[in-house]
């Protein structure tokens, strides 16, 4: 479903997750439109200029994001949401600003003209999606894939059955995918379902 829109997107850092206790790293996005500079899971990294110098490299400042998105509250996707002051953190079921606490359901919710979040329950109830509307088609940046290869059941998901009838709905609008712990993916037939 190709939707065409003028959100920017960059990927900042290309995630990884071992299976055996090894090293976990969120992959984490910027996307940019109307004024807007939203971080999209600012998790772990071994040092914040993991995340800070690409952003740096694309002319933007911590003091200069306006938006933070975390897609679940684990703290792989989490632990660096700090690092930019002046940032509206988006949650499921919440925006924050500082000390305030607006709720806010994040189904549907519009950040700009062409990004909006989504709720994709499975891994933990709680998770959303950003979907993304740019020059080459919509983007789903989502913990429902780890990477490219799924995996094909996620061994740590609290109702795999939902997962299951998330990213159904998510490849239903999904020209590019930007997993959990991976690179952006064009979804093919043998992506897991």
């Amino acid at each position: 479903m190709t939707r065409t829109g003028s959100a920017q997107l960059d990927v900042l850092v290309v995630g990884s997750v071992t299976a055996t206790g090894g090293k976990v790293v969120s992959t984490c996005s910027l996307i940019r439109e109307d004024g807007r500079a939203i971080v999209v899971d600012p998790g772990m990294v071994d040092d914040s200029a993991v995340i800070l110098e690409p952003l740096a490299a694309l002319g933007l400042t911590p003091e200069d994001v306006t938006d933070v998105v975390l897609s679940h509250h684990h703290p792989d996707h989490t632990m660096r949401a700090g690092l930019f002051p002046n940032a509206a953190v988006h949650d499921h079921w919440a925006i924050y600003r500082g000390s305030a606490w607006e709720d806010s359901d994040a189904e549907g919710r519009q950040l700009t003209t062409s990004v909006r979040l989504t709720r994709v329950p499975g891994h933990t109830a709680e998770d959303i999606a950003t979907v993304v509307s740019t020059p080459d088609g919509t983007v789903v940046l989502t913990h429902l894939w780890f990477d490219a290869d799924g995996p094909p059941e996620d061994p740590s998901a609290e109702d795999p059955e939902q997962l299951h009838a998330s990213r159904r709905r998510v490849l239903e609008i999904a020209d590019a995918i930007v997993p959990g712990h991976g690179s952006l993916f064009r979804p093919a037939e043998t992506t897991p379902r």
